[in-house]
């Protein structure tokens, strides 16, 4: 396989495991609303083997090194089929929704 066919393989797979965290992200304080607890604590759990995940691997993604080996390219999105301003706020846009959706299961948890 040539670098190339590669790296489209490594985004196309960051970018659907990028898809299912912001999903899970997402749909956590609505789960929370809805009283389903168990689902918006898997999802939690889910979210949070992301962060260690990227935290042993000092912010990054491993799929980030995978592609570094298959471009010069070190845009903010040369790993993930992001638009350039996401992958730039990523960190910032989906940990601010984590924190706010965790604040919703919260408050709905201590509510029921």
């Amino acid at each position: 396989m040539r670098d190339d066919e590669i790296l489209k393989l490594i985004k196309l797979a960051h970018t659907a495991i990028w898809a299912v965290m912001a999903a899970a992200i997402v749909v956590i304080p609505v789960a929370a609303i809805c009283g389903r607890f168990r689902l918006a604590s898997w999802l939690t759990a889910l979210v949070v083997a992301e962060c260690v995940v990227l935290g042993l691997n000092h912010g990054r993604c491993p799929l980030t090194y995978l592609a570094a080996k298959f471009t010069a390219d070190r845009e903010a999105n040369f790993d993930i089929h992001l638009p350039r301003w996401i992958a730039l706020n990523n960190k910032l846009i989906f940990g601010s929704l984590f924190v706010a959706g965790e604040l919703v299961l919260l408050w709905r948890w201590l509510a029921r």
